[in-house]
């Protein structure tokens, strides 16, 4: 089999992999061929310098795992480099050993341990594959690590190269203002553009590869959506949106809390267009600011959310789990309380919309009351597009982060509940639920 690259393939490889620059950025639509086309030159890269370092990774261990090392890595030697084996070094150290020595890390930013193996290297090619998902604080600490020298078979100096991919998000987002405004999103101050690069490859440039089915669904998504995964652009902030990026401010160092507590908005199932989770760790000090601590939303099964909650009420010393429970009812306590019997905890339901719920933490934000403690793109991003008039339908998701955001300061600031919403719970007596529940085997 004669690999051959599809049009956008080549104009990514002419344009901007082979035009010198450090630092480059593929994005665009969905199932364009953009991870198989740097895979395999972080792949040329390595088999040209003898015993270098690389590292492909992911917001997501178990995603990179999945995606990278068993899938798109594997394949794309196959079809590339037949006849070249490559040994992979498992647990703990995740990365595919070259016949000339050269090793190709694969790892996730999420996951601490294998974390800390993956940044105590140096490495001549860094790719950063699905970087919306990825902070601008973990991308500046990977460049860091950009720093491997190493020599080619022809004795010459392998140039240092970083590369990133997407779908693209909104123009707020780090990669839009590094490598589109040219600017650093920290200290609004310019980068040298000479040593960036982008280009856009989209999905009609791998018509050949792609079943007609699925180009036809690209084209019937929601028009947000299918200007992000079929035109492969990033968007626009909707104007009518109940939070501004200029409301969102954030701090490094947190103060001593008065109170935090963990929201859920739980999905109660886990199929094929399930809902996300919404969960959100978040605290209030003693002069009465709110700060977001934790984003831990994303699909999960009721006993991982319920676990992701625990640990990050352990983790920060919280004072208990809000929970909605108009989907879930009595099972999301249940699930809980099969973890730990006596965890402190509130239901809530909502009785009002979910504009009427938003609006107060909203004016907490324009006011400069609540603070984020580093950056939640995901969490961020559905802030800003969550408006008066948001149709979940017309959106295709329903914004859980932001329920669960809301969740948590209408708990931690008692008077938003009182002023602009019924909304509530009784506070779970735990003696109470301790005797009624005595005989159910928690």
């Amino acid at each position: 089999m004669i690999y051959k690259r599809n049009p956008g393939q080549e104009r990514a490889r002419r344009e901007l992999l082979t035009a010198g620059k450090r630092f480059c950025l593929i994005y665009g639509g969905s199932r364009s061929g953009k991870t198989f086309e740097i895979a395999g030159t972080v792949a040329e890269r390595a088999l040209l310098a003898p015993g270098s370092r690389h590292l492909i990774v992911r917001q997501e261990g178990v995603s990179a795992q999945r995606a990278i090392a068993m899938g798109t890595w594997p394949e794309m030697m196959r079809v590339r480099f037949p006849g070249v084996n490559c040994e992979w070094k498992g647990q703990p150290y995740n990365y595919f050993k070259l016949p000339n020595g050269s090793e190709v890390w694969v790892g996730g930013l999420n996951d601490e341990k294998a974390l800390e193996k993956i940044l105590g290297n140096e490495y001549a090619t860094i790719y950063v594959n699905e970087a919306s998902e990825v902070n601008y604080r973990a991308f500046t600490l990977l460049r860091s690590r950009l720093a491997q020298v190493s020599q080619t078979v022809a004795g010459k100096p392998l140039s240092q190269r970083l590369y990133v991919d997407l779908n693209p998000t909104t123009r707020q987002h780090w990669t839009y203002r590094l490598w589109i405004d040219g600017v650093d999103p920290e200290s609004q101050l310019p980068v040298d553009m000479d040593q960036y690069g982008h280009i856009v490859v989209n999905p009609m440039d791998n018509a050949a590869n792609l079943a007609p089915e699925y180009l036809a669904d690209l084209r019937n998504l929601p028009p947000r959506a299918r200007k992000r995964f079929l035109d492969g652009a990033y968007v626009e902030d909707v104007e009518e949106a109940l939070w501004r990026r200029d409301m969102i401010r954030r701090v490094q160092k947190v103060p001593k809390f008065k109170r935090i507590v963990v929201a859920i908005d739980p999905a109660v199932t886990l199929d094929a267009g399930s809902d996300e989770t919404g969960l959100i760790c978040a605290g209030v000090d003693e002069n009465g600011n709110g700060y977001v601590l934790h984003d831990e939303s994303g699909r999960m099964r009721p006993e991982e959310w319920a676990r992701r909650a625990i640990a990050m009420m352990d983790y920060r010393s919280g004072d208990r789990i809000v929970a909605e429970v108009n989907q879930g009812g009595d099972m999301v306590e249940h699930t809980i309380r099969a973890i730990r019997r006596d965890i402190p905890y509130r239901a809530v339901r909502a009785t009002r919309s979910k504009l009427i719920r938003a609006e107060p933490v909203a004016a907490l934000y324009e006011r400069g009351k609540i603070f984020h403690v580093g950056e939640f793109q995901q969490l961020e991003d559905q802030m800003c597009s969550f408006t008066t008039g948001f149709d979940r339908k017309a959106a295709g998701y329903s914004p859980d982060r932001v329920d669960a955001l809301v969740w948590a300061f209408t708990d931690l600031f008692p008077d938003l509940a009182a002023r602009a919403n019924d909304d509530g719970g009784d506070d779970e007596d735990d003696r109470s639920w301790t005797k009624r529940n005595a005989t159910t085997g928690y």
